[in-house]
């Protein structure tokens, strides 16, 4: 069954706004947390290795960490996700 198309005049999309949802916002923060977390691990247990390829994966896994802390600070969740 196809969804209703709605009318021209009304608009598609709506403005979702995180600030409403604390419970929301607190836990993207702690899951992008523990996911920062778990890859600094990581990096620690590779620079311990002498494997050819730990160099390479400590650079993607830095890239990572930072790509989600600043997605913490572009949502303003770096300081636990509720303002």
């Amino acid at each position: 069954m196809d969804k209703p198309k709605l009318p021209s005049h009304q608009p598609a999309s709506r403005k979702v706004k995180l600030d409403h949802h604390a419970s929301v916002r607190n836990h993207v923060h702690q899951q992008v947390r523990s996911e920062v977390e778990r890859l600094e691990r990581r990096i620690e247990t590779l620079r311990l290795v002498k494997a050819p390829h730990a160099a390479i994966m400590i650079s993607t896994y830095e890239r990572m960490i930072n790509r989600k802390k600043g997605f913490l600070q572009n949502w303003d969740l770096k300081d636990g996700g509720v303002n």
